[in-house]
């Protein structure tokens, strides 16, 4: 990667919830990571570590108790509205549930073009769409699905196509920045294999970055470049994930991966050293 530029960025983010009667319940401690042009950073752990917490906040969703979040340098929690509305062109996102996101009402054109309505206001009405519709067309035939799809409801796809209607949706602004939480958790091995192989073509045509969320390690080392390790909604490990997952330094990323059935025999072999030693 020769553009080395931070597009994402948190610093000592913390997030707290009050409960009544007991002290504040701690879901993300202290987070710090960056996200680089061209990378996918992962976020793994176990259930509860705190990862989609962190991403809701990366995305603006959900408000910090302290600490900052900053895209391209700006502080997602301190812009006016209007900016902050602009700023959703650089950053989207495609969440574990595809079905859930979409309204059944809606056909596939129009799903995928609400973010083109939102932003283009010539997009918009009888007046734009001829070139709606074209650009949704050119989404479709980007994520692996014909365009004649485009008149149909969520409900006639399968789990994968829904997926990739979503990604298509998020592809609709050219961001430069996908907040990818759990996209492949609900899909049987297969598909999975396919939507990752998408992500990542689809990484280098568009020049994209990823923050991928997910607790499957496998996942994790096909599809990223480093990998920060969540635990208790702190970050215990961070690096590369040849050298996080070859040589794990935590207790915590070592218990991870070695509840993974390793299928690669040398590396099964220098787990079990590094357990010895």
């Amino acid at each position: 990667m020769t553009d080395q530029r931070v597009l994402l960025s948190t610093s000592q983010l913390c997030k707290e919830y009050d409960v009544r009667g007991r002290a504040p319940v701690v879901a993300v401690d202290n987070v710090s990571l960056e996200l680089r042009s061209g990378e996918t950073l992962a976020v793994v752990g176990e259930s509860g570590s705190g990862k989609t917490t962190l991403a809701r906040m990366m995305l603006g969703l959900l408000p910090p108790t302290s600490g900052r979040v900053e895209v391209g340098g700006r502080d997602v929690f301190r812009l006016p509205a209007a900016e902050l509305r602009a700023l959703r062109r650089d950053l989207q996102v495609v969440l574990q549930d595809p079905f859930s996101s979409m309204n059944p009402r809606l056909r596939v054109v129009d799903i995928v073009a609400e973010p083109l309505v939102t932003h283009e206001p010539q997009l918009r009405g009888r007046r734009g769409r001829a070139e709606r519709e074209a650009q949704v067309a050119e989404l479709l035939t980007a994520v692996g699905l014909e365009a004649n799809v485009a008149s149909r409801y969520p409900h006639e796809f399968s789990g994968g196509q829904r997926q990739r209607i979503s990604i298509a949706r998020a592809l609709a602004l050219r961001p430069e920045v996908i907040v990818l939480d759990e996209p492949t958790s609900a899909l049987d091995v297969s598909v999975q294999a396919q939507v990752l192989d998408l992500l990542s073509s689809l990484q280098r045509e568009f020049h994209l970055s990823y923050v991928f969320v997910s607790h499957n390690l496998a996942v994790v080392r096909k599809l990223a470049d480093r990998v920060a390790v969540m635990r208790a909604g702190a970050v215990v490990e961070t690096g590369p994930v040849a050298t996080v997952f070859d040589s794990p330094s935590d207790p915590y990323t070592r218990a991870l991966l070695d509840a993974v059935l390793e299928p690669d025999p040398r590396r099964a072999r220098r787990r079990r050293t590094l357990d010895v030693a």
